[in-house]
């Protein structure tokens, strides 16, 4: 098994348990990069983004010194779950997708629960 399907298993093993244990909770997704990191908070029942934040927009991108730090991604963190919180979603799912719990999806995830978004 090569290193793409051993990914596409391992996310797709975390979402099959945050499907049951998500209940009516949107899902605050995260897929980073090499140079980026990306998060949106879906809603899977309705099937749309309800609120989503990067390191390409442009009024942090001046303000990071990269977008591939934990920086970086603790001020998504914080922007995520204004949003979020703006769109009157307190209580989300986390989904790491295949990464782990470490370094910047750690930050990012911590970040987001000083923000006010629980999981």
């Amino acid at each position: 098994m090569g290193t793409k399907e051993s990914t596409q298993r391992r996310a797709q093993r975390v979402r099959r348990q945050i499907r049951k244990v998500a209940g009516e909770r949107p899902r605050l997704s995260v897929h980073r990069t090499s140079k980026n990191i990306y998060v949106q908070v879906i809603d899977d029942a309705k099937g749309h983004t309800i609120a989503a934040a990067s390191t390409l927009e442009k009024d942090l991108k001046g303000s990071l010194k990269t977008g591939a730090d934990t920086a970086a991604a603790a001020a998504i963190g914080k922007l995520i779950a204004e949003r979020a919180t703006k769109a009157g979603v307190k209580e989300v799912v986390f989904d790491r997708g295949p990464y782990i719990y470490h370094g910047r999806v750690k930050a990012l995830a911590e970040a987001a629960r000083e923000g006010g978004l629980s999981f």
